[in-house]
């Protein structure tokens, strides 16, 4: 459990204790770690945690600081909802066309190279039906053998609270785990889907976009139609889970992203590893939808869904976050 998270956090390119504005590539002694990580023990049955559009976690945590309190234990969990990102203040805001046009740039040297696969650190509001809803931090790896296997784990982690405590979803009752414990283990048998999101994307705009179409609409087939704005953040989300971009595809995303209808700069903002980012927003009714990205290589850092409008009979408050996903190298 610690031992692991010890490794997880070696191959992290932004530790909580380094550089808050790297996002490069693992060196060869992260690799080893990951892999050390991924391989030695065997498979753990995975746990799906059902997410849900409402917030209302206070007693919940108030019943487990008690209970933590009365057993001895004294550290407080990290179960705190995190508090929606803040443009910083005076921060010019950059059009993603300029961003598009520094990602084409970036994509001229060539690297980093696409690589299937994903690192990702997430908060998400689980709940089930008889329980109010909990803010859920994990961290998750996911690594593609030579033979198509690949081997997926997750992990309970708040970096924003190293070392404390962690509120998770066992059996629909919540309970705190110690910070690192491996939620789930699995290796996966060889994979040849040809069928997005397994295949490689495209590195080009038009490629691109039918890909993510088709990621979004696989029922349609005719995926010629342009993506709505909501479709193409979804896809996006869907396309990083799967896969960490390379410069081109980066490049051939933000194309896309500054094309969409409604996704307007706001300024800087500090994500939460600590990674500076230029952030647009898009919203809907009830809701705001906030992507943050590298400003010199367009690369996607993260996706924050906030409420925009209460919802007392959910217990949600204006400003709640429903969802938040960081994706690393």
């Amino acid at each position: 459990m610690a031992d692991e998270l010890e490794l997880l956090r070696r191959a992290n390119p932004v530790p909580v204790e380094g550089p808050h504005y790297g996002d490069g590539p693992l060196d060869h002694t992260a690799e080893r770690h990951l892999d050390r990580l991924l391989r030695e023990r065997p498979p753990a049955p995975r746990r799906r945690t059902r997410l849900a559009w409402s917030l209302a976690a206070t007693a919940v945590v108030a019943a487990l600081v008690s209970a933590l309190l009365l057993t001895g234990q004294t550290t407080a969990p990290a179960v705190a909802a995190p508090r929606p990102l803040v443009v910083l203040a005076d921060s010019a805001p950059l059009p993603l066309q300029r961003l598009a046009e520094r990602a084409a740039q970036a994509a001229s040297a060539g690297s980093p190279a696409l690589r299937k696969g994903t690192h990702v650190q997430s908060w998400s509001l689980g709940m089930s039906e008889d329980k109010p809803p909990i803010t859920l931090p994990e961290e998750r790896v996911v690594r593609w053998n030579a033979d198509d296997s690949h081997t997926e784990i997750v992990v309970a982690t708040d970096p924003r609270h190293p070392g404390r405590p962690v509120l998770v979803e066992g059996g629909g009752e919540p309970r705190v785990v110690d910070d690192g414990h491996v939620l789930s283990r699995r290796t996966y048998p060889p994979s040849w889907s040809d069928a997005p999101p397994e295949s490689p994307p495209p590195h080009d705009a038009v490629g691109l976009s039918a890909y993510l179409a088709e990621t979004v609409r696989p029922y349609l087939s005719d995926h010629s139609e342009p993506l709505t704005t909501p479709e193409l953040l979804d896809a996006t989300e869907t396309l990083l889970d799967h896969w960490t971009l390379g410069a081109r595809e980066s490049a051939a995303l933000a194309r896309l992203l500054a094309d969409a209808e409604g996704l307007r700069p706001v300024g800087r903002v500090t994500d939460r590893l600590g990674r500076g980012g230029q952030a647009y927003v898009y919203e809907t009714a009830g809701a705001r939808r906030m992507l943050i990205m590298d400003p010199a290589t367009g690369a996607v850092l993260g996706l924050e869904t906030t409420f925009t409008t209460a919802e007392p009979e959910y217990g949600v408050k204006a400003g709640d976050v429903v969802s938040y996903s960081a994706w690393m190298r």
